[in-house]
């Protein structure tokens, strides 16, 4: 093993992270250091790996749900579930805040990307929930924790990355999110009617459409997330082509409401093309780290060493979510389940943790380090387009870093969160 030149990379590729070097050129660099200084490896091996980590049928899935999700943002999908979302709540206190959660909880199924619906709800709900008299600070927060329920949801892309990585049913991942998602959506609307009732937040929402008529504009894009399950479930189709079933269905729903035209699918494909570019270069640079703490026996001696040094998985898996937990504040979460799942997936399995259980918590606490600083990619994203400033934000995001940490506590010892849908639909 030749510890001085790995240490060499990690070290090379944290100080890259913190001087804000974009993520796969840190991980590239890492790489590139073991592969220079490492005697009898030959450099090509370097771009054979990254070019093998973008190459995995599962992986294909990302850039057709990005699509889709980005056709059904475009075409008026988006308005008709929020309008829905609206009626639904217009009695529940807390008004548009609800909508912004039951929102997220929705589209999650459709778009699969936390940032794009982070990006999406601050430019469309944030303006309207000021107007009704949230505070700026409270709308941009409820914004981005409510976008961490989107990785959850199926087809959430952090599955996909965590199956094909895993080796892991991404079908059965996608059934297993559903119990989290709902978890976190559940307890955010309870903490969200608390503080609105305390604050006095307004429940005014429009009420000039009744409830049965939004329910029938937004049932056809609320299907997506059953056909994508029943189809995998009954063996329609693989998690792969769902994805492609998925643009197609977008495509179809987008010329039944005649909101999409030639500039919209321009915009959408632009969009595909850079959101996927940037999820690979991540995948294809960790591919080629992943390979070489394969190659170097980490991840069994990594194994070893815990399992010899903690006496039960229940300390492991404490131990675990506070590891994740400080990795998720500096690292983005795809870059870091890439690099971290092939070290601790065996572990868990010694512990006889479930692998669909150990994804769900990975998940989860790569979500809670997209919203924590000082590197969470939500909170920057949100803030950015509302303009809160990162004090207020982090102040005001305070009960909610709470309830997170609850509802991370019952999604590791509970598993009937995780589990249950699973068992009853496999």
């Amino acid at each position: 093993m030749n510890s001085s030149v790995i240490l060499a990379a990690a070290v090379a590729m944290l100080i890259l992270l913190f001087m804000k070097t974009p993520v796969f050129i840190s991980v590239l660099a890492a790489s590139a250091i073991y592969f220079i200084f490492t005697p009898g490896i030959p450099p090509q091996i370097m771009a054979q790996r990254v070019i093998a980590g973008v190459e995995s049928i599962p992986l294909l899935a990302i850039p057709f749900f990005v699509c889709s999700g980005v056709i059904m943002n475009y075409s008026g999908v988006t308005a008709r579930v929020m309008r829905f979302c609206e009626v639904l709540l217009r009695r529940v206190p807390g008004g548009l805040a609800q909508v912004n959660v039951l929102l997220s909880t929705l589209m999650g199924g459709l778009s699969g990307s936390n940032l794009a619906d982070a990006a999406m709800e601050a430019k469309m709900l944030v303006p309207e929930m000021e107007k009704k008299g949230f505070s700026k600070e409270f709308s941009t927060v409820v914004t981005a924790v409510s976008a961490m329920i989107t990785p959850l949801i199926p087809p959430g892309i952090a599955m996909i990355i965590y199956g094909s990585i895993a080796n892991v049913s991404i079908g059965k991942l996608f059934v297993a999110g559903i119990g989290p998602g709902l978890l976190l959506c559940i307890s955010m609307m309870i903490l969200v009617g608390i503080i609105s009732v305390k604050r006095d937040y307004t429940n005014e929402t429009d009420e000039a459409i009744s409830l049965r008529e939004a329910f029938k504009d937004a049932l056809f894009p609320m299907l997506l997330p059953v056909i994508i399950i029943g189809g995998i479930r009954l063996g329609i189709f693989t998690p792969t082509e769902a994805g492609a079933v998925a643009i197609v269905y977008a495509v179809t729903l987008s010329i039944i409401y005649r909101e999409f035209n030639r500039k919209y699918l321009l915009q959408a494909i632009k969009e595909t093309v850079t959101t996927t570019a940037s999820i690979m270069l991540i995948v294809g640079a960790a591919s080629a780290f992943a390979w070489i703490l394969t190659r170097e026996r980490i991840p069994q001696q990594l194994t070893q060493f815990i399992v010899a040094t903690v006496s039960n998985k229940y300390i492991f898996l404490l131990i675990i979510n506070l590891f994740l937990l400080i990795v998720g504040m500096f690292i983005e979460g795809n870059a870091s389940m890439i690099v971290l799942v092939p070290l601790f997936v065996p572990v868990a399995r010694a512990f006889g943790i479930d692998d669909i259980q150990f994804g769900m918590i990975f998940i989860f606490n790569m979500a809670i380090g997209a919203i924590s600083p000082p590197m969470g990619t939500l909170m920057f994203v949100t803030c950015g387009i509302t303009q809160c400033k990162l004090a207020s934000f982090i102040k005001e995001a305070l009960p909610f870093y709470v309830m997170l940490v609850i509802c991370l506590l019952l999604l590791t010892f509970v598993p009937f969160f995780s589990q249950a849908l699973v068992n009853l639909i496999y």
